[in-house]
Order: structure tokens, then sequence, then C-alpha cells
């Protein structure tokens, strides 16, 4: 296939891209500036310029293309809401270039705010609101397509994706365990947070393309939920910091955008979307990447 990919050169992006060439594909990938379209080009993937708000431009990549690949996003979380309205509006642009084509359309969402304290399914959709459910609105608008002749997917990935290169939330972890001098987690510390490696993650979107029925809603967790004191615990070992308890009441100003997430107890099986599509995710779970030492610059002391 001919895939136009939105966020081709981010994290995620750059795992998905050479896992859709390995395959056959011809990739073509949406690049807002040149340092992007510099990094697509050198990954083996063709250049489409535009940016994320730019409506007319997502309809022409994904007109050109056998199906889309949407892993794009406004990562500014003191400005969620309106990162979630650009995403809404993306959605709709490329669902709509597809409509009546029975070509895929695979979207990135999240697992947080799905179903706090039990273990989540594909089968359960989150409410919309506050939190990790404002991103409800976009997952609903793709599933929709389904409807309109586009065989539309959702991939709802866990909030912690792993790997080399990571500048999501485990980065952040270890940024405030250096400032404050302690590795905290909130209150007893057993949240669940779901955890799949990137490159799994990667794997799991080329199958999405592929074969998912439309209407599909797949759960990019390779870990159903790691505890977040273990998380903690693992940090504070790489850097010799004590690894302490943080009152529910406190998280917010220990922790900043993150002290929410991290009070949220998240599990989250992905096993009707390996029975759907034969994933099968092998790489490192999330302890063992981070004992490898790579987030803190070398290996474990």
């Amino acid at each position: 296939m001919r895939v136009f990919v939105t966020g081709a050169s981010g994290f995620i992006g750059s795992a998905v891209v050479p896992e859709l060439i390995n395959a056959g594909h011809q990739v073509v990938g949406l690049a807002r500036s040149d340092t992007s379209a510099a990094a697509l080009t050198a990954a083996g993937a063709e250049v489409h310029r535009g940016a994320l708000d730019d409506l007319a431009a997502l309809r022409a990549g994904a007109a050109a293309s056998d199906g889309v690949i949407h892993l794009a996003f406004i990562h500014d979380f003191s400005q969620f809401e309106n990162a979630a309205a650009v995403d809404l509006r993306a959605i709709e642009a490329l669902g709509s270039a597809l409509e009546g084509s029975g070509r895929p359309l695979v979207v990135a969402s999240g697992t947080l705010g799905l179903r706090p304290g039990r273990v989540a399914t594909e089968n359960d959709m989150p409410e919309e609101g506050p939190g990790g459910g404002l991103r409800a609105a976009s997952a609903r608008a793709a599933l929709a397509f389904a409807g309109r002749g586009v065989r539309s997917s959702i991939v709802r990935l866990a909030p912690s994706v792993h790997g080399e290169g990571d500048h999501g939330f485990v980065p952040a972890l270890i940024a405030t365990a250096r400032e404050k001098g302690v590795s905290g987690y909130v209150g007893d510390g057993a949240a669940r947070w779901p955890a799949v490696h990137r490159l799994d993650a990667a794997e799991l979107f080329r199958l999405a393309l592929e074969k998912a029925p439309a209407g599909s809603a797949l759960h990019g967790t390779e870990e159903e939920g790691v505890p977040v004191r273990d998380i903690a615990g693992a940090i504070g070992r790489h850097l010799g910091v004590p690894v302490a308890s943080v009152d529910p009441g406190e998280a917010a100003g220990h922790f900043g955008w993150m002290g929410a997430a991290l009070a949220a107890d998240t599990p989250t099986s992905s096993a009707l979307t390996r029975e759907l599509l034969g994933w099968r995710p092998a790489r490192p779970g999330l302890l063992a990447d981070l004992a490898a030492g790579h987030y803190f610059g070398g290996p474990a002391a």
C-alpha cells in the first residue's frame, strides 16, 4: 500500500515508518519542518509538507493514499482541550478524504480514562470529559467512518510507550525525581499503568492497517498494568535517591501535570486485539527497559 502517515517523524512514527517499509509498503509522511522532512527522507519515506491544522494538506495526503495512519498529536498538556479539538478536526478531514473507498484509517488514541479501577477491554469506550476522556470524541469520530465506507480503527496506546528516545511520562518522572531528590508515587502506589514497547506498538499499527475490520477498537498494551510504586522504585535505584509516597493532596504540587495521571488506576487488557490480529508483543517490558539503563544515560549501577 501507499500509506500516508501523520506524526511519521515522532517517537512512535519513527518506528512505524520502517515497520511499514520492511513489510513492503510505500510511506508518505506528513512533515511540518525541514528537520522532519530530512528525517523522513533518510528513513526511506516520501515527504508531504503540511501541519496537523492544515486540513487541505491532510485531505490531499489521504486522498492520494491507499490508507492512512494518524499518529500526530499536540502533546501540550497545559492546552489539552485545544489539542484534542485539533485532533478531532484532523480526523474528520482524513476520514472525509477516504469516505466510500473502503480504504483503512488507523487512528492513535489512549487508554487513560477508559475504565479506572478495573481491567478495561477493547469493548469499553471512555466518557467524554476532562483528562483522557477529551480524546473520546476523536475516537468516536474515527470509528463512525466505518459506517461511511472507511475501514477505520483506533489503536488505544498505553500511557507508557517506552524505548530509546522516549520523551513522555517516564523521562518526566525521572526528571522530577532528580529535581526533588526523591522518586515518588501517589498514595500507596498501587495504581497500575499499562505499558508497551514502541517497536511492538509499531507492529500493531501495521497489522491494523493491513487487516483490522472496520470499526475495530484495538489495545496497544503489552503489560496490563505496572504498579506505579514499582516504576518509582526502579527510578530510585538508578538515581540513588529515596523512594517515597506522595500524599494525593500534594500530587499536583510534586508532579505537576502528571499528578492526576499517576494516581489513576487504569489496567488495560489487549487479549481481544491479540486474538483478532495475531499481535504478539515480544520486546522488553517497562521495568526491564528501565533496567537496561538508556533512560539514565547508561547501564544500571
